[in-house]
């Protein structure tokens, strides 16, 4: 009889195994490079001086290093709950990356998540990077890498509105939200969609300093199409505390808005990819009113190599001497499964007082014309 009830019972124990089945993944990345650029400023604001050429070990040449874990739990039925935590380090110094709040540091500053997946599609919720971001990413032939793409034209956006580069809570959109509700449908014949809502949390104002955005998208046959809303009321809040802090919190009635429109389109190893964005301020369009264009080309030599290119230009549609044109060039090459090498170089010329950047993290003087160049390693663990 004992040896029937403990059969019995590691039986239970095993379908109870198999029918919640769960796994955890530690990994990361670590991006480092040597950079080199003829102009540079010690911040981002459109009034910053030049303060000349600059030789550095750089981070994130393709992406910021990062490290993480993840996990999921087979609840059955095609249900799984996920988990999500990761955040960015600096590959020269072992420093955190940045959070929401200027001056401080967070452990998981890109991704700090609890959701579910299933036949319905996938739901996330808290601080992840946010839709907009994917679908830019993916109608832009340089990938909105940190060096010379639609990612940093989007940040030259953003510093002409007056982000600070203090915080990764950006006001033309974000590339990363805090508290966030975000839902991403299946694929239909290569069509989905996504949707966010981040509340702001402000006492006393629904709207104050929450978020909404919506993306279409289709991929299919070589073809790559996005389309993105996103609305932030009261978004690059400073708390109370700091010492640049307005006077009053988040009321939701300061909007910034963002719209865009890209495609690529990839066959035989070409890539072809072109964008257009309005980022405007509707309570301030007299002051926050920018246009965004781009374009680019690349060839995947083999499995290897592949060589990438992009063109990015700004414009402040209520001050014509403001604007901006940045191309660049880069190349990759897999040393292997893990490993890449990458050069890549850039040329940004700003007038009046935009101060495109070529590659995130690195301010550039403001209304000059500025060249970049970096060589680097990425390796995945």
């Amino acid at each position: 009889m004992k040896v029937k009830l403990s059969s019995l019972a590691a039986l239970a124990l095993f379908a109870t195994a198999a029918h919640a089945q769960s796994s955890v993944t530690l990994y990361g990345v670590i991006d480092s490079g040597f950079l080199y650029q003829s102009t540079s400023a010690a911040t981002f604001l459109p009034t910053a001086k030049n303060q000349g050429h600059t030789y550095q070990l750089k981070d994130g040449g393709i992406y910021s290093s990062f490290w993480g874990m993840k996990g999921s739990e087979d609840i059955g039925g095609g249900y799984k709950v996920n988990f999500k935590l990761q955040g960015t380090f600096n590959s020269t110094n072992g420093k955190f990356g940045l959070s929401d709040t200027p001056g401080t540091t967070a452990i998981f500053n890109q991704f700090a998540t609890i959701g579910a997946s299933g036949p319905f599609g996938t739901f996330d919720a808290g601080r992840q990077i946010i839709p907009m971001i994917y679908a830019m990413a993916e109608t832009d032939v340089r990938g909105a890498q940190y060096f010379g793409s639609i990612l940093t034209a989007w940040l030259g956006m953003n510093q002409a509105a007056g982000w600070t580069g203090t915080s990764t809570n950006a006001p033309i959109g974000a590339l990363y939200d805090s508290n966030a509700l975000v839902y991403t449908s299946p694929k239909f014949h290569g069509a989905s969609f996504a949707l966010e809502y981040a509340p702001g949390g402000v006492a006393g104002h629904f709207q104050g300093g929450t978020r909404e955005s919506a993306v279409l998208k289709y991929s299919n046959y070589g073809l790559n199409l996005s389309a993105v809303y996103y609305n932030g009321h009261d978004t690059n809040p400073f708390p109370l505390t700091y010492p640049a802090a307005p006077a009053a919190a988040a009321t939701g009635v300061d909007n910034n808005r963002f719209y865009y429109f890209g495609a690529m389109y990839t066959i035989s190893g070409w890539s072809v990819s072109g964008s257009y964005a309005i980022g405007r301020n509707p309570e301030k369009s007299n002051l926050v009113d920018y246009e965004m264009a781009s374009g680019g080309i690349g060839y995947q030599f083999g499995p290897r190599f592949k060589v990438t290119s992009g063109f990015y230009y700004l414009k402040d549609r209520n001050h014509s001497a403001n604007h901006s044109t940045e191309i660049a060039i880069g190349a990759e090459y897999n040393l292997s499964v893990r490993t890449k090498a990458y050069a890549q170089v850039g040329y940004v010329d700003n007038k009046g007082t935009m101060n495109q950047t070529i590659i995130y993290g690195a301010p550039v003087a403001p209304g000059v014309s500025t060249t970049a160049a970096m060589i680097g390693l990425r390796h995945n663990f």
